[in-house]
């Protein structure tokens, strides 16, 4: 009887056991494909929205941290215009103004940004935006742009029209002797 008595419990825990188990499964509502697409619709729509507000608070803190001058686009009226074409067929243009020597404005990429002139011992024209990350260099032959936050080259080999234009060199006379 003591062993019927075992049975019996053994077989009443192995019972409740493998009703706990198969609950948690039964009580699992199913799920709609539709719904699942627009949870994940919204959830993505959240996410853009999260991302829009902590770029406007970085850009704000940027300002503050840089000056509105570096972040936002500079005014470009009464300005020398010189467009570069660049390998690859990128496009930059330098607006310079003849009053302010310390400072450029570039368009790269349908924007344009303000660039502070950082002095050099080689003689080349090095501007940069630290904001942006963005650093023009101009050499005599041609000017580089180059990206200091991904350390990469954004264009290289620009030239403008004066640049580009092809280089003749004066034939020696010849000596008559």
């Amino acid at each position: 009887m003591a062993t019927l008595l075992s049975r019996l419990l053994a077989a009443g825990a192995f019972a409740l056991a493998a009703a706990a188990v198969c609950a948690p499964a039964a009580a699992a509502p199913e799920k709609h494909p539709k719904a699942e697409k627009v949870l994940k619709a919204k959830a993505k729509q959240a996410s853009k929205a999260k991302k829009a507000t902590a770029a406007a608070a970085a850009a704000a803190v940027a300002a503050t941290a840089y000056g509105a001058d570096v972040v936002d686009e500079p005014d470009v009226t009464d300005t020398v215009v010189t467009e570069y074409a660049c390998e690859l067929g990128n496009k930059i243009t330098i607006y310079t103004n003849e009053q302010d020597n310390a400072h450029i404005a570039l368009r790269w990429k349908k924007r344009l940004h303000r660039l502070s002139r950082v002095g050099t011992t080689t003689g080349a024209q090095r501007f940069e935006n630290p904001h942006w990350g963005l650093i023009w260099i101009g050499i005599p032959a041609k000017g580089m742009l180059l990206d200091s936050k991904l350390n990469r080259q954004l264009a290289n080999e620009c030239r403008n029209p004066e640049q580009a234009a092809p280089i003749v060199a004066a034939m020696p006379a010849e000596k008559n002797g």
